[in-house]
């Protein structure tokens, strides 16, 4: 006896339609762009606790300072090739109706003798305005945007951002802060190094540099020299001679207490390797320590596979894998001088800092833990 046919069998299955996900208040949001010497990044958030959330993003390598360290100038095609992504930019702030927003450019539109006219172009051309920032206040934006990597065991703490066209460094002493409160006094510094009117304990900035070298402009120092180890050895040494007017604490090895945290596509990159990952995961990336002793296998690791090995490698990218070897040496420099078992990556930096520090002077962000 065959089987009788289900009743309704054959019927189109009814729609059922989520409900499409509530779009945030423009009035809640903010906008944070970061126009650097390699790369063009935005975020745009919202508050959410004690940081925030993403809303919309945007990230483009569009070397700006392209044939700068030669010429001193932005070159037609790299400026072509920047508003075009500042287009985009501008269009993503237009249809989430941003009204808060801070968009700045860093080394390479402070050098280059051309900046102001490229400036105005950027302006007549897509209507954003772009500020041209100092490196004191790009340095404090790297720092607060790392405050919730902070351990509250750390006494004393050095943030490097390695960019594209300079590289900054900070020496925080916490001692005097109690454990808990660490990470918070980190955040305070948006309003300046110097917090002497400050009726909390406050982050003492022991000193701090921007030293002229990043990832692009370390890279095209050397670019001559065809040997590949050569090079690196000769960028690392290159990078710590300039380093001589930044040494607070750099006779004392002590590790205990002492934190570095980085934030560059440098040390993702390197804590990418790390881990063995086959694709860029951030939540795996984003706060991993790592000892000088990984870093420096990473790092021989790359000079085994040399420039084409390099570039094959899938963990290094075919976009930073032209810059990586800079930007080890960068790193291998700074932990011959601060050796470090605790050297917190961070996938954050600019924009971020940007952010938090919109955000906190507006006071929508809640105390507590991050």
């Amino acid at each position: 006896m065959a089987p009788k046919r289900p009743k309704g069998a054959g019927a189109f299955p009814k729609v059922v339609e989520s409900p499409a996900p509530a779009r945030p208040d423009p009035d809640a949001l903010y906008a944070a762009l970061d126009l650097g010497t390699n790369s063009c990044r935005m975020l745009i958030a919202q508050p959410k606790g004690s940081g925030f959330h993403v809303v919309d993003s945007f990230s483009k390598s569009v070397q700006l300072g392209s044939g700068l360290e030669r010429t001193g100038r932005l070159s037609r095609s790299s400026m072509a090739r920047t508003i075009q992504a500042l287009r985009i930019c501008q269009q993503k702030l237009k249809r989430n109706k941003v009204k808060r927003m801070r968009l700045v450019a860093t080394e390479a539109c402070r050098r280059a003798r051309n900046a102001r006219d490229f400036i105005r172009q950027v302006k007549r051309e897509t209507g954003l305005t772009l500020e041209i920032i100092q490196p004191e206040e790009e340095a404090r934006l790297a720092v607060i945007s790392c405050a919730p990597l902070v351990s509250t065991k750390t006494e004393q703490l050095l943030v490097v951002d390695i960019g594209g066209g300079s590289t900054e460094l900070v020496w925080i002493d916490l001692s005097s802060v109690p454990r808990r409160d660490r990470p918070s006094a980190i955040m305070r510094l948006h309003n300046g190094f110097h917090t002497a009117d400050s009726p909390f304990p406050a982050a003492k900035v022991v000193d701090w540099i921007s030293v002229p070298l990043g990832v692009a402009t370390l890279r095209d120092q050397f670019h001559d020299v065809e040997d590949d180890a050569a090079r690196f050895a000769l960028m690392s040494w290159f990078f710590e001679e300039n380093l001589a007017d930044f040494a607070p604490y750099k006779d004392e090895q002590a590790r205990e207490g002492f934190q570095i945290v980085g934030t560059s596509g440098t040390v993702t990159t390197v804590a990418a390797s790390h881990l063995g990952l086959k694709r860029y995961d951030r939540t795996k990336v984003d706060g991993l320590r790592m000892t000088s002793d990984q870093i420096d296998k990473v790092i021989r690791g790359y000079l085994e596979l040399g420039p084409q090995g390099r570039r094959r490698d899938p963990r290094i990218g075919e976009d930073r894998q032209a810059l990586i070897m800079s930007g080890s040496a960068i790193l291998q420099a700074l932990l011959r001088c601060w050796p470090t078992d605790r050297l917190s990556v961070a996938d954050r930096g600019l924009r971020e800092g940007l952010l938090y520090a919109q955000m906190s002077a507006d006071g929508v962000l809640e105390d507590g833990p991050f």
